[in-house]
């Protein structure tokens, strides 16, 4: 069978912030499981960012046992973004994005976001001038 993986961001709330989630994740579901970011407060929410891999199918129920746990899980591509509205396309976050999911388009006029490369360490956020990298908190 092929590996299925995929960056998801898990929203905690405080009743479930001191369960072994991710624990049950790898045991239960066999799911293999890389932290890109973490920031976790003891009975408070919590938002954690995983590179999750497995089967498709036990991906899927994995996912699926998180919602029913009363977690928010989508997609990494859904929480980081860019404004296009208010990109001015300087390309200060280009220097700061170590995916390379910020860069120049060929002929290096207009700034172009990849979602699917960013591990969503929100250094673009802060090196933005313009504000045109968004956290979005669902």
């Amino acid at each position: 069978m092929s590996t299925y993986a995929r960056k998801i961001v898990i929203r905690y709330t405080p009743d479930v912030v001191q369960q072994p989630v991710i624990y049950q994740l790898v045991k239960k579901y066999d799911l293999v499981f890389n932290i890109l970011k973490a920031r976790i407060f003891p009975r408070r929410e919590g938002v954690i960012v995983l590179e999750l891999s497995g089967t498709k199918e036990n991906f899927d129920h994995g996912i699926r046992f998180l919602k029913e746990m009363g977690l928010k899980v989508e997609p990494l591509s859904k929480s980081v973004s860019q404004n296009c509205d208010k990109c001015v396309h300087c390309g200060a976050c280009t220097a700061f994005c170590s995916t390379q999911a910020l860069f120049f388009e060929s002929g290096g006029s207009k700034v172009i976001f990849d979602a699917e490369k960013c591990n969503g360490c929100e250094l673009c956020v802060s090196a933005c001038p313009v504000r045109a990298m968004e956290i979005n908190l669902l």
